[in-house]
């Protein structure tokens, strides 16, 4: 009997580590795939000087067709007050002025947009035992724009 007791806590501990590994390389692949975004689309808005605000633009046409390539999650809802939200992401224009980081010491109006990103992980039991606990969000600054 005690043989038997054996084998099974040897397989509980066993099915405990193998979840716990899974779980961190779905985190690990999540999160690789919300950074790639991240940057292509700090990389889009400053190739389009911040010009992406409308759905329709050359810009946002771009950022939707790669992360459709990548396979990202558009249907994730991001909810972040001040920011404008879209599918799978988040932007928000702030003035360079109000920011003592991007500061310039030309005359010109400046502006720069902050990007998130968000990671979810669908796995039920990971879920389980990290309610609220899903989502992580992933965060950045584009450079600084000549506002015109």
């Amino acid at each position: 009997m005690r043989d038997a007791m054996g084998g099974v806590v040897n397989l509980v501990i066993i099915v405990v580590f193998m979840v716990i590994v899974s779980g961190y390389l779905a985190f690990n692949v999540s999160y690789t795939r919300a950074f790639r975004v991240k940057n292509k689309i700090i990389s889009t808005y400053e190739q389009y000087n911040g010009n992406c605000e409308s759905n329709s633009s050359p810009c946002m046409t771009q950022i939707m067709k790669y992360m459709q390539e990548i396979g990202y999650d558009m249907n994730q809802h991001i909810d972040l007050p001040g920011y404008n939200c879209r599918k799978g992401f988040c932007s928000k224009r702030v003035d360079a002025e109000t920011d003592i980081n991007h500061r310039t010491v030309d005359d010109r109006n400046r502006c720069y947009y902050k990007i998130v990103t968000q990671i979810t992980i669908d796995l039920p039991i990971i879920n389980r035992v990290m309610q609220g606990m899903d989502t992580f969000k992933v965060k950045g600054d584009t450079k600084s724009f000549i506002v015109e």
